[in-house]
C-alpha cells in the first residue's frame, strides 16, 4: 500500500507547526490536503498540497484515509464524528473532547466503522517528559511523595486566536496548557482518588482563565500528592518539573526546543533535531548504592514526529494508536472535576 493521504482541518499554528512538517517529511504519509477557508498559505510551504474550501469536500474525497482535526476545541466532537462517519481514521488535538460524555461516544464510533482514532498528545514527545518518565521509571528517586509541575508562560497580551479568548465550553488555560500536564501526570502515575481546583483570571485584559493550581490526591495507600501549577504571567520562571522521592530530589526547567525550531521556520530534519541546550539538564541529587549523586542529567531527545511514526503503525499493522481515546478521555474526567472543585471550594473525587 501506499503513504496514507492525510488532510488537516486548519493550518494556523497548530497545523503548521505540529502537524505539517512531520507528515510532510514521514514517508509512510502524503500530506495531501488541508482546509483553508480563504487563503493558501500552505502552498508556500508544501506547494503540492491540494487546498479545500469545504470540510465537506474532504468528507467526500475518498483517497483521503486519514484526517487531522486540529480546529478550535468546541469543535472536536461534531469535526470528528463526521469523520469517522465518512469512513476515515482520525488524529485530534487535544483536548480530545469538551465533556467525558463527548469522548465515550466517539470512542465507541470509532469501534463501531472500524476505524482508529488517536489523540494528538505532542509534549509526551518532548525532551523533557521523556526524561522525566526515565527519571521515575528507573527509581532513581525512590518512591516519590511529592511531585510539581509547571507550564508557565508570562503575555500581558491576549491570543490573537479569538476563539481561544473568548468564553464558552472547552475553553481556558485549563483545558489547553493542564491538558499537556495531567497526560504526562496519568502515564506516570495513573488517575488521581480526588482533586482539589484554584482556578481563575489574573490579567485585567483576560476573558477566560489564564491561572490554575491543581492538587491531585491518590488512594491513601500511595503517600503521593501532585501539584500542578500554570499562569499565564510569570515572567521569571521556577523549575518546571519538581520531583520528590524517599531517596532525592530531581529539578528540571522547561527546555525542550522543537517548538521554537518550528515556529522559526525550521524542518525536524535538521542535525540534532529535538536536543537540548545543556543549560536544560535537569538536576539529580539522589543517592545509589550507598553513594550520593549530585549531578546535572542528560536530557532524553525529542521529537514529535515519533507519535505519526506509531499512528502509521496502527494503520497500517493494526497496532495500538500511540494516544488512545480513553487517554484522553481520562484527562477530561480530571478537568471536569478540578471545574466542580473550584465552583464549590472544595476537594471533589474522581469518577
Amino acid at each position: 500500500m501506499g503513504p496514507i493521504k492525510t488532510a488537516l482541518l486548519s493550518f494556523g499554528m497548530s497545523g503548521r507547526v505540529f502537524h505539517a512538517p512531520f507528515l510532510h517529511l514521514n514517508p509512510g504519509f502524503e500530506l495531501y490536503a488541508i482546509w483553508e477557508r480563504d487563503k493558501n498559505l500552505s502552498k508556500t510551504l508544501y506547494p503540492y498540497v491540494r487546498i479545500y474550501r469545504s470540510f465537506e469536500e474532504i468528507l467526500q474525497d475518498d483517497a483521503i484515509e486519514l484526517v487531522v482535526v486540529n480546529t478550535p476545541n468546541y469543535t472536536h466532537y461534531e469535526y470528528t464524528k463526521a469523520v469517522l462517519k465518512a469512513g476515515k481514521h482520525a488524529v485530534v488535538e487535544k483536548p480530545f473532547t469538551v465533556t467525558v460524555e463527548e469522548g465515550l461516544e466517539l470512542e465507541s464510533l470509532a469501534i463501531e466503522v472500524g476505524k482508529k482514532l488517536a489523540v494528538f498528545q505532542s509534549r509526551r514527545y518532548d525532551s523533557d517528559s521523556r526524561t522525566v518518565k526515565k527519571i521515575v521509571e528507573e527509581g532513581w528517586l525512590g518512591e516519590i511523595v511529592e511531585v510539581e509541575l509547571h507550564y508557565d508562560r508570562y503575555t500581558t497580551a491576549l491570543s490573537p486566536k479569538v476563539h481561544k479568548e473568548t468564553p464558552g465550553p472547552g475553553r481556558g488555560l485549563l483545558y489547553d496548557l493542564g491538558s499537556h500536564l495531567l497526560d504526562q501526570v496519568l502515564q506516570l502515575w495513573g488517575m488521581p482518588s480526588a482533586v482539589y481546583a484554584d482556578i481563575g483570571i489574573i490579567r485585567p485584559i483576560s476573558k477566560v482563565d489564564d491561572y490554575m493550581e491543581l492538587l491531585l490526591f491518590y488512594p491513601a495507600q500511595r503517600n503521593l500528592r501532585v501539584r500542578l501549577k500554570s499562569s499565564y504571567l510569570v515572567r521569571e520562571p521556577v523549575p518546571a518539573t519538581a520531583l520528590y522521592g524517599t531517596l532525592g530530589t530531581f529539578l528540571k526547567p522547561k527546555a525542550d526546543p522543537q517548538e521554537q525550531r518550528l515556529l522559526a521556520g525550521a524542518m525536524p530534519d535538521e542535525k540534532g533535531w529535538g536536543v537540548e541546550p545543556d543549560s536544560g539538564k535537569g538536576f539529580l541529587h539522589t543517592e545509589k548504592d550507598g553513594k550520593v549523586i549530585r549531578e546535572h542529567i542528560p536530557s532524553m531527545k525529542g521529537d514529535y514526529g515519533d507519535f505519526y511514526v506509531g499512528m502509521f503503525d496502527a494503520i497500517r499493522n493494526n497496532k495500538p494508536v500511540p494516544v488512545t481515546p480513553e487517554e484522553g478521555i481520562d484527562i477530561i474526567r480530571v478537568i471536569t472535576a478540578a471545574y466542580k472543585s473550584n465552583e464549590l471550594k472544595k476537594v471533589i473525587p474522581v469518577e
